[in-house]
């Protein structure tokens, strides 16, 4: 039964994911306000060392959310059921994308979705921001990144790679 839960709702976080990985932030909130296999806290710890990491947060999630309900088959349920909406999506839509790529239609869907995965990004961060600023350190020191990030325009891996030595460093 865990593993069709799993599956159920990792297959809604990847079929309603458009947009990418930090899309399925509030979606994955969610899910540790209905079911105990994260916590909040654990989320936003994932969300960083998701972003510091190759693959997709979702994913990420995913496999953790998976491993820790049901172990391996946990989570191979749950990273299976997160791409194969997207599988089947990309494969109809390559199919007629010459047929409707012109389409009034189908790109006034595509326009209406785009201010909704906006949406869901904003709600994103505001939440992750809401979890991680909790002091004047952790706050000081987005201040300090974002606005290094605008004077030098140099790999985000160094401003990981600098944010985690200071976080150490400040024991935050």
């Amino acid at each position: 039964m865990i593993y069709a839960l799993l599956a159920w709702e990792f297959f809604k976080i990847g079929l309603f994911a458009i947009g990418g990985g930090l899309v399925t932030v509030p979606f994955l909130f969610d899910l540790a306000q209905k079911y105990p296999w994260f916590s909040t806290q654990e989320l936003t710890d994932m969300i960083a060392v998701s972003q510091s990491v190759p693959g997709a947060v979702g994913i990420n999630m995913a496999t953790y959310a998976g491993f820790t309900a049901a172990g391996f088959p946990g989570a191979l349920a749950a990273v299976l059921s997160e791409i194969l909406p997207s599988m089947i999506v990309i494969y109809f839509i390559a199919r007629l994308l010459n047929k409707w790529h012109e389409n009034k239609y189908v790109n006034a869907v595509l326009s209406g979705i785009r201010p909704a995965v906006l949406a869901l990004i904003l709600y994103a961060g505001w939440t992750i921001t809401a979890q991680t600023i909790t002091d004047w350190q952790t706050l000081g020191l987005l201040v300090i990144l974002v606005a290094a990030m605008r004077i030098y325009k140099i790999s985000p891996i160094y401003y990981i790679l600098l944010s985690a030595v200071v976080g150490v460093a400040l024991e935050l």
